[in-house]
């Protein structure tokens, strides 16, 4: 078990690596697929191993093994290492269940006040328009989902790439690409190396976005259009007072590199420029499912190997 259970909190430096290069290659629709499963697949295994840490110290416990009717000597390990090693896991443990309920609570509590500021203004539909001059616009979700602009994005894109615009926002909606973003950042409270996972995530969904709005409004230089001069208007970085930070916008990412991908001909199924060949891509999907196939028996070998030495002391105990 020692050995095997510091394997899951090593993985993800070769995994995500991998899943990231991997994602390049695929449609948007399953690069966000890709990566998201990934990262909820390497959290779970290192809190997995995290656990197991914490068990196999707390089981070396006086109270503990009375309580489990062990015998300390056939619990194996060294006690002043063991014990010393599950206090400190535990406070990682204890921390990063702090962030996950942290980030899940202010992920709801941006949403709900962004649905109230949305809901005192008139609604048509899904569509909420905000009299703000600053020119913004994203996808609020929700019951029902809704389509935020502020009166200066209206009036900088015209009729043809406002509908493009909305398209890309409602899109994001119909995904329910916000519980993407929100997994990602929940499983990187586990492990730190899982938080660059969340740009080439980010950017998936918008490619995602981006083409189902170019075969919703059936033109790709239209919707280009849109993107381009929303983004040039909005200026991202400025994001408005009223967007939570958790909610997804037409004008985020690397535009630039969305506008090109929609004005490229050989692009027209939202597939990425080949820059792998076939067989480099096969050898990166069978590393990168080795990687967390990996991860994943490692936990379980430590798991089956601390129930078989707790077995082993109560059955000495029994005699």
């Amino acid at each position: 078990m020692i050995v095997a259970v510091w394997i899951p909190l090593l993985m993800p430096l070769l995994a995500v690596p991998a899943a990231r290069r991997l994602a390049e290659s695929l449609p948007p629709r399953a690069a966000a697929w890709l990566l998201t499963g990934c990262a909820v697949a390497l959290a779970g295994c290192t809190t997995a191993a995290l656990g197991l840490l914490v068990a196999a110290g707390a089981l070396r416990l006086p109270p503990v093994a009375a309580l489990g009717h062990l015998s300390l000597p056939l619990l194996g390990g060294d006690p002043a290492v063991t014990v010393p090693v599950a206090y400190v896991v535990g406070g990682l443990l204890t921390v990063c269940a702090v962030a996950v309920v942290h980030r899940a609570r202010r992920h709801g509590t941006e949403l709900r006040t962004a649905r109230r500021s949305a809901e005192a203004h008139p609604v048509s539909g899904d569509l909420c328009v905000l009299p703000d001059s600053a020119p913004d616009a994203y996808a609020l979700p929700g019951r029902p989902g809704r389509v935020v602009v502020t009166a200066g994005m209206l009036r900088a894109l015209p009729a043809a790439e406002r509908e493009a615009l909305f398209a890309h926002e409602r899109a994001h909606l119909a995904g329910r690409h916000h519980l993407f973003l929100l997994t990602v950042a929940l499983a990187a409270a586990c492990h730190p190396l899982l938080r660059s996972l969340r740009a080439p995530l980010a950017y998936a969904l918008e490619r995602w976005a981006d083409e189902a709005a170019a075969s919703r409004v059936g033109d790709r230089r239209v919707t280009a259009r849109a993107i381009g001069r929303a983004a040039l208007a909005a200026r991202p970085h400025d994001r408005g007072p009223l967007r939570p930070g958790a909610v997804l916008a037409a004008t985020a990412g690397p535009v630039p590199r969305r506008v090109a991908a929609l004005l490229t001909p050989d692009r027209t199924a939202g597939h990425p420029p080949i820059r792998t060949g076939f067989r480099g891509r096969r050898l990166i999907a069978a590393a990168l499912l080795a990687c967390i196939a990996f991860s994943a028996g490692a936990a379980l070998d430590a798991a089956a190997d601390l129930h078989e030495t707790v077995e082993v002391a109560q059955g000495e105990t029994a005699h």
